[in-house]
């Protein structure tokens, strides 16, 4: 696997969580940082040696409400 994608959205409560597409990882945070940092963590938890991914990419989705 060269590469897999996270979703990123804010919670609700505050701060991040992040869930891998195709893949049983999720995680949150409290900062953009430690979600990093996190999503890291659970990828090398994740696979077996030599199976991880070379590269992560995150998917940031932000909700904004407009009030007309």
């Amino acid at each position: 696997m060269n590469e897999i994608i996270f979703l990123v959205e804010e919670a609700l409560e505050g701060g991040y969580t992040a869930k891998a597409i195709g893949e049983s990882i999720f995680t949150e945070a409290d900062t953009m940082d430690e979600i990093k940092v996190n999503i890291k963590e659970a990828v090398e938890c994740h696979f077996d040696e030599g199976k991880k991914p070379k590269l992560i990419r995150l998917h940031m989705i932000k909700e904004e409400v407009i009030a007309v």
